[in-house]
């Protein structure tokens, strides 16, 4: 499969609307797989991420576990797809018993070339609404990338800041993954089978999800700050962290107490996410 530039430019602006009753099973298991207690009935921020899943055929999906690309997304020819980043914007929680609307837009295509060679970042939009009121709005960043060059030098490692305020270790083991990719409907092989992530993407072992280190962080945040309510998340991914390994998620609040700066950082010390809460305390 191949696409140019111009082509992938032919799926810019491109619309689906998706709608989900938010029900109360899965966030009673993703507390279950979070060591969790929540109550109320209403969906914490970034849980959002366990409806309008992407629901398609076995006999659709593609070697790396994905379905065929050129549905709503852009049919990259890339091997690597990754999560990079996102920012999202919380107007008001979803409630278990309501049904939702997300409308999505590709609102942006770069086409680059770096030191890894090519690269193309997709950005999509998301909007949430429960009889016309929204509730969520989200930009959602993919990077694809090429297959790993044999002898390739993996690029430089960062470290993580210090001085945090709050931190907690987590072990996020096979089992782990398992659990949130079945709970997202996520069939990406990277996060459940080691030989082909190892052999054919060229990893060390196991990847765990960017989004699932995203709400760790955002967890991290309603541990330490049980009253306060999130009004907005923005986060980077910079370096996958891998299964077996504990990994460490970090938290510095502002003097003033309305944002958090936050991280993520392997078993050695190296950064792996970037965030930055805006809380209402």
């Amino acid at each position: 499969m191949s696409a140019s530039p111009e082509k992938l430019d032919d799926w810019l602006d491109k619309e689906s609307v998706t709608e989900d009753d938010i029900t109360a099973f899965p966030l009673t298991a993703m507390a279950a797989t979070l060591e969790r207690e929540e109550r109320g009935g209403t969906v914490p921020p970034l849980w959002h991420w366990l409806y309008f899943l992407p629901i398609s055929p076995l006999s659709e999906a593609s070697p790396d576990g994905h379905p065929k690309r050129g549905g709503f997304l852009p049919p990259v020819p890339l091997p690597r797809r990754m999560w990079a980043g996102g920012r999202v914007t919380f107007h008001a929680p979803l409630k278990v018993g309501e049904h939702a609307k997300r409308t999505s837009t590709i609102a942006n295509i770069e086409d680059k070339t770096g030191r890894s060679g090519r690269l193309v970042f997709v950005t999509a939009q998301h909007t949430i609404e429960v009889d016309g009121e929204l509730r969520l709005e989200e930009e959602h960043d993919i990077v694809y990338r090429d297959a790993p060059q044999e002898g390739a030098r993996p690029p430089q490692a960062a470290p993580a800041p210090e001085g945090e305020t709050w931190r907690r270790t987590v072990d996020a083991d096979a089992v782990m993954l398992f659990r949130y990719s079945a709970l997202t409907f996520n069939s990406h092989r990277i996060h459940y089978d080691y030989p082909y992530v190892t052999e054919v993407e060229g990893y060390p072992g196991l990847i765990v999800h960017g989004p699932l280190i995203a709400t760790l962080l955002v967890d991290l945040v309603r541990r330490e700050l049980p009253g306060a309510t999130l009004q907005s998340f923005a986060y980077k991914a910079v370096r996958p962290i891998f299964a077996g390994q504990p990994f460490t998620v970090c938290g510095r609040p502002s003097a003033d107490g309305k944002t958090v700066d936050l991280w993520a950082k392997d078993h050695e010390g190296y950064l792996s996410m970037r965030a930055t809460a805006a809380v209402d305390v």
